[in-house]
């Protein structure tokens, strides 16, 4: 589809030949995919089939998407979303599939990204298929498991960080200006990948009324409001799912920005679930953005309550995921919603 980016600070706008994902004129504002107009995908049966709403590119339909909804076996009207089905185990592949496929049509040779495990998983995996070298710039408290695979199994180049995702993060923005190389991760070409995940519910399961959704860096639930509303412009659904964030206590930005009513500040990271350990959202604006025109809300779930559920899934489904994978699927259970609301939470991956 064709689009032109907009910079969401200064408002600068880009045409699609653009070969950045970050703003040259106020250097390093995050930019946003504005599309000329939306088309409409037809029946949707696969995650391609939603090529028409993704930026133009010369994609490879590689496997992945249309991750399975399974029925709770506990709760009326809770479905779950089960994103580990994706070949890297986690939501990340629907944006990586994106940036890389950008990456190859701009003719870089590298990207490069900061990762607290998942992204350069994802990043390092797409990258590979495409034949192009991956760097990534991971953050101190990674799962080594994760670090190994991404070495080892997808010839990826690391880096590790002294510090949290967010210096990670700055780490890698600067590798980028000074290699010439192009900068992946939670930026608006993935945004538009993981917007995908609305427009594959409405297709398997019709409307609701909830979407409960883990926040990291805050790329899925931007996007995935993204998508939602795109779909009522469209006319595709009459009214937007509600929006249900979920950090974990040890780091929530996002909820104390919410619950002070002020603006978003850093936080260290002090949680186990590293997939959600992020002290600095770089979609965190858009996110707050989204909670407010999805009349949504966010949660905290301690670390304690997190492991809970997670063995809890084990036994119930038979399934292993990792901590902030079922951060959804805690945030509901202690939101205590009532059985007639038909509700979606957002099982993000398994990389343990």
């Amino acid at each position: 589809m064709k689009y032109r980016l907009v910079c969401t600070t200064c408002k600068t706008k880009y045409d699609s030949s653009y070969p950045k994902q970050i703003c040259n004129k106020c250097i390093n504002g995050i930019l946003e995919v504005v599309y000329d107009k939306l088309n409409q995908p037809k029946k949707i049966k696969k995650f391609w089939d939603l090529e028409s709403i993704l930026p133009d590119s010369d994609y490879k339909h590689y496997f992945l998407g249309w991750t399975p909804i399974i029925k709770s076996v506990k709760t009326y009207n809770l479905l779950l979303k089960l994103e580990f089905n994706n070949p890297t185990h986690s939501f990340k592949d629907r944006g990586s599939v994106v940036e890389i496929s950008k990456a190859v049509d701009y003719g870089y040779k590298e990207v490069v990204c900061a990762s607290t495990g998942n992204m350069a998983y994802s990043i390092a995996y797409y990258a590979k298929l495409r034949g192009i070298k991956a760097h990534i710039f991971i953050s101190k408290g990674a799962n080594r498991e994760k670090i190994m695979d991404i070495q080892k199994t997808h010839d990826a180049k690391i880096t590790k960080i002294d510090g949290d995702f967010t210096a990670a993060q700055e780490e890698a923005l600067q590798y980028s200006k000074d290699k010439d190389v192009f900068l992946t991760g939670d930026y608006c070409y993935r945004k538009e990948g993981q917007k995908t995940m609305s427009y594959e519910i409405i297709a398997q399961i019709g409307n609701v009324s909830k979407a409960i959704i883990p926040i990291g860096n805050g790329t899925l639930f931007s996007g995935m409001a993204k998508g939602f509303i795109e779909m009522r412009k469209m006319k595709i659904i009459r009214k937007i799912p509600s929006l249900i964030g979920v950090e974990a206590k040890g780091c929530a930005p996002i909820v104390k920005a919410v619950n002070n009513g002020k603006a978003i500040r850093y936080v260290k990271p002090k949680t186990e679930a590293d997939a959600i350990a992020v002290g600095m959202p770089t979609f965190g604006y858009q996110t707050l953005d989204a909670i407010k025109k999805t009349k949504g809300n966010v949660i905290a779930v301690s670390d304690k309550e997190l492991v809970l559920e997670q063995k809890k899934f084990m036994f119930d489904y038979g399934l292993i995921v990792e901590l902030g994978g079922i951060a959804s699927l805690t945030a509901y259970k202690k939101l205590g919603y009532k059985n007639n609301v038909k509700t979606v939470a957002i099982i993000s991956g398994s990389n343990i």
